[in-house]
């Protein structure tokens, strides 16, 4: 049997969380590029040790140049009480981000409305656009190597989870990511190297729905890594904390919004 293309955070009859790698879509597009959905059926076929394709569905969606945690569903069940948490604000998602500016404060919201260009694929500020909403939390300064100029690392929660909507949010409010090329300088490092990464997930469990399970992922690629090539242990440690723990459903609560409508 092949090596997966990628790490398997956890499983069992109902749900797998794993690391989308940056560079695969979430689902397939139709142009026979490589996708999670797809990746994911063979690989749990495989060890099975059943031809064919299992039955795996899509929760929610990362963006083809993010990488980090992700959950599916393996069964119906699973993806229907998941999909019941995505409507009613119980599923959460955090996201590393760094950034070549920096936002106000230490921690603080953004508030726009942002309108989707379906032919240009991306969005931008309307009057008729769609409330966009996002926490931030910034985690620290981030020197890299090189000489290159300081960076500023962000803890950052969309609470209404809109297409492109931290990238959007990040760079209408004077700190686009790292190496976002649609919203930010024109400047790209590699293909899929944008300064975004899905670090944390949460969903009730299928069956026991009073049990909460927690995924996180820490980015590995150069462009995170400090000038000692070192991920800052800020990020790090706050990630792996009781406190973010404790944040999420802060951050739900705190918002004129209840849960997440689409990716």
């Amino acid at each position: 049997m092949d090596t997966p293309r990628f790490e398997i955070l956890y499983e069992d009859n109902h749900l797998i969380s794993v690391i989308k790698p940056a560079g695969i879509l979430s689902q397939s597009d139709g142009r026979g590029a490589e996708d999670m959905l797809t990746l994911l059926s063979a690989d749990i076929a495989a060890r099975r040790g059943k031809p064919g394709k299992a039955f795996v569905g899509l929760i929610h969606r990362l963006d083809r140049n993010v990488g980090g945690a992700m959950f599916f569903a393996k069964t119906s069940k699973g993806a229907s009480r998941a999909s019941e948490d995505m409507r009613t604000g119980n599923f959460y998602k955090g996201y590393l981000a760094i950034t070549s500016g920096e936002l106000d404060g230490e921690e603080g919201w953004l508030r726009q409305r942002l309108k989707k260009d379906p032919k240009q694929n991306r969005v931008y500020l309307s009057d008729y656009g769609r409330d966009c909403v996002l926490y931030y939390k910034r985690l620290c300064e981030l020197t890299p190597k090189g000489g290159l100029p300081l960076r500023t690392m962000y803890f950052a929660v969309p609470v209404t989870g809109r297409a492109h909507q931290i990238r959007a949010q990040f760079a209408l409010s004077g700190a686009p990511l790292l190496g976002d090329y649609k919203y930010g300088p024109a400047i790209r490092i590699t293909q899929y190297d944008l300064g975004l990464w899905s670090a944390l997930a949460s969903v009730r469990k299928t069956v026991d729905r009073a049990e909460r399970l927690w995924v996180t992922a820490l980015p590995e690629s150069d462009m995170w890594r400090n000038a000692s090539g070192e991920l800052p242990p800020e990020a790090a440690d706050f990630i792996r904390s009781d406190a973010v723990r404790a944040l999420m459903p802060y951050i739900k609560s705190e918002s004129d919004f209840g849960g997440d409508d689409d990716d």
